[in-house]
């Protein structure tokens, strides 16, 4: 590649050190090393660099958290977008903020709470990037009533695959935006998001509940998923400390002032009343709680483990038989660690509204993940794990479950057809139009990579 970058505002570099800082992502299972890293001074240098890209004939992806888990935002030999410098957060107002792609929640999440407000929907892990959450669509324990979190930005600025930005909403660009939202970075590469926001909760009251059984715990999982009194349900199942499995369930109720009254909130529930872990934290605190894992997993070594995670969406009519004929297929101390867990989290369907985010018929579905944290870096046992996603994907999708698409296997191109299913074709045609010379976000490979290129300009 020519080694003399268009003018930016900020820098392109070339040396081995930053280029090898961006060859991995949080998965450790891929690595691929770009031929340069864009560290952009303002949007138009993405523009500059995905125009100077294309005419050289390299592929190009913007990174956000490099949270990914499987190699999905790397590029091999091509240019790689650090989007963290793009990080801006702008006035909060009422109803909404405008954010740079590159920002992480938990900096949104700080800047809207000091003034009373909050996105509607926030991921489990806050320290991730917007951007990378809204091509992915962006699950949280809230989905249920407000859906995900790309069904929940208001509009964005867009940088094409051919380096042309473009704004587009629910009014404007209409096409893009639906392209953009869960699209896995395939028409464009977003700069800012403008994002709904919503009126914040000053504390949060938390139970953890412990069951004894899938079945008991699903029943309440329905029960709680249609009566409403909690504004967030999530369920786990993991090894238990003494040996068999562990089924639990975390309910949390938003409130402004005096506490609600815990004998309502948990009436008729189906849980061991003796094992109750009721706590009441602040907002901000609740939504950041895994900070704290974060931390213990990076004192011991285990945050730099590989992460093969395997996320899926199951309807209500399969979930009792999927998950018990997974837990029957794996041994949990083993395949997903000892702070690994599956969760399964009910979402009513009708909450979502991004086209591009594949989900079951049902009307009730659940966020069923294998949440893999291995307690080794060993490559066979990775690579164990990641054949097993594919296996446990195999069953899932025969009963009718669908692929969250920031899984750890690879998928061909045929797969991915038949993953997106119709709207594959409007997502292939946005790909000609706006990326047609197919250089964005290779690593998800969706897409046949052999078209025309561009005169070099």
């Amino acid at each position: 590649m020519e080694r003399t970058p268009p003018p930016l505002d900020g820098e392109l570099r070339f040396d081995e050190l930053t280029c090898a800082e961006h060859s991995d992502d949080f998965g450790h299972i891929l690595r691929h090393v770009p031929e340069a890293v864009l560290l952009p001074g303002s949007a138009d240098d993405v523009a500059r660099a995905i125009r100077w890209a294309a005419q050289r004939g390299r592929k190009f992806a913007a990174q956000g958290a490099r949270h990914a888990t499987f190699g999905r935002s790397l590029v091999a030999g091509g240019i790689v977008a650090d989007m963290s410098t793009l990080g801006s957060i702008g006035v909060v107002e009422d109803d909404r903020v405008v954010v740079g792609a590159g920002a992480r929640w938990s900096d949104v999440l700080r800047a809207t709470v000091a003034q009373g407000k909050t996105p509607p929907v926030l991921t489990e892990y806050l320290d991730l990037s917007v951007a990378g959450t809204l091509i992915v669509g962006g699950v949280g324990g809230t989905t249920s009533a407000y859906g995900v979190q790309s069904d929940n930005v208001l509009a964005m600025d867009v940088v094409t695959g051919e380096g042309t930005t473009l704004s587009c909403s629910a009014t404007e660009n209409v096409e893009l935006f639906d392209m953009v939202r869960a699209g896995l970075g395939q028409v464009g590469v977003i700069v800012t998001a403008t994002l709904k926001l919503v009126a914040a909760p000053e504390s949060v009251r938390r139970f953890q509940l412990v069951y004894p059984d899938l079945a008991t715990l699903l029943r309440d999982e329905r029960l709680l998923s249609g009566d409403e009194r909690f504004d967030a349900v999530q369920g786990a199942i993991a090894a238990a400390p003494g040996g068999g499995i562990a089924y639990r369930l975390d309910v949390v109720k938003y409130f402004d002032g005096d506490p609600p009254d815990d004998t309502v909130l948990l009436a008729d529930l189906s849980d061991d009343p003796n094992q109750r872990q009721p706590t009441t934290l602040g907002y901000f605190d609740y939504a950041n709680r895994f900070a704290a894992l974060e931390t213990a997993l990076r004192a011991n070594g285990q945050w730099f483990f590989p992460h093969p995670w395997l996320m899926t969406f199951v309807g209500d009519s399969r979930i009792e038989s999927v998950v018990t004929a997974e837990l029957q297929s794996m041994n949990p101390a083993t395949d997903l660690g000892p702070f690994g867990q599956l969760t399964i989290s009910p979402i009513r369907r009708s909450a979502i509204s991004s086209p591009l985010l594949r989900i079951p018929s049902d009307d009730l579905c659940y966020a069923f993940n294998f949440v893999r944290m291995p307690a080794t870096s060993d490559a066979e046992e990775v690579q164990r794990l990641v054949a097993a996603n594919r296996t446990a994907y195999g069953r899932i999708k025969a009963a009718g479950g669908t692929l969250y698409p920031v899984s750890a296997f690879p998928l061909s191109q045929h797969e991915w057809r038949d993953h997106f299913g119709p709207a594959f074709d409007q997502l292939d045609a946005a790909k000609r139009q706006y990326d047609p010379y197919a250089i964005l976000n290779p690593g998800y490979d969706l897409f046949e990579q052999l078209r025309p290129q561009p005169a070099v300009g």
